[in-house]
């Protein structure tokens, strides 16, 4: 079955753009279109759809729309997916963003907007409780990263693991990096969800909540 989904986006080109986009899409369904914060909100409850798919900034204000309906759906709508769409690679909003979980959410910059395969990818990803974090944004969490790290329970060894996962690798990738077998690798990533109170959640979630708080630190 395709995915239902509400599209809020206020400018004219973005909005039509993505809409003729998604609409040619067999995994998606759009099954509303929306300019400001109140309307979509008015759409999930009309509606309720799958996932959401919006502009960070929109009217009222044109601050933080996208990641304040996030939050709000979090407890009002819970298994609706939100992939938020921003010019901007400001670490603060995917922080924000992810602040009260990670599942079925999705921080991605407007250029993807070229990639439909990357847009539908995240739209899916979020409408079954996945998580993406555009890997601009990793970059830009790694550019801000300050010196004192709050992982202090992680041994050296864990922490060279954790930062090879924040730059994206697979377990695989990051055995290959760090000349370890694979099994030392899942020992070490256990370890570390294990440390930073993450072992009841689901692989994915873990994987990104593991990273935002390493790049945060």
């Amino acid at each position: 079955m395709s995915v239902r989904l509400v599209l809020a986006e206020d400018n004219l080109l973005a909005r039509e753009g993505l809409t003729t986009l998604l609409r040619g899409v067999p995994e998606i369904t759009v099954v509303a279109v929306c300019e400001t914060y109140p309307e979509l909100m008015a759409a999930v409850d009309e509606h309720e759809p799958d996932a959401v798919l919006t502009d960070i900034r929109m009217p009222p204000t044109g601050t933080d729309e996208g990641v304040r309906a996030a939050v709000e759906l979090r407890m009002s709508h819970p298994d609706v997916g939100v992939v938020v769409l921003s010019q901007y690679d400001d670490p603060e909003f995917a922080l924000a963003l992810f602040e009260e979980g990670s599942g079925g959410r999705a921080y991605l910059l407007k250029e993807r907007m070229s990639d439909p395969a990357q847009l539908v990818a995240a739209v899916t990803a979020v409408a079954d409780g996945d998580s993406v974090v555009d890997p601009k944004i990793v970059d830009a969490l790694l550019r801000g990263r300050g010196a004192r790290s709050p992982l202090s329970r992680l041994s050296p060894r864990e922490l060279d693991v954790l930062a090879q996962m924040a730059t994206g690798k697979d377990n695989a990738a990051i055995a290959a990096a760090l000349v370890l077998s694979l099994r030392a690798v899942e020992k070490h990533i256990n370890g570390i969800f294990g440390k930073l109170d993450l072992a009841e959640e689901r692989e994915v979630h873990k994987r990104v909540k593991a990273v935002l708080l390493y790049l945060a630190g």
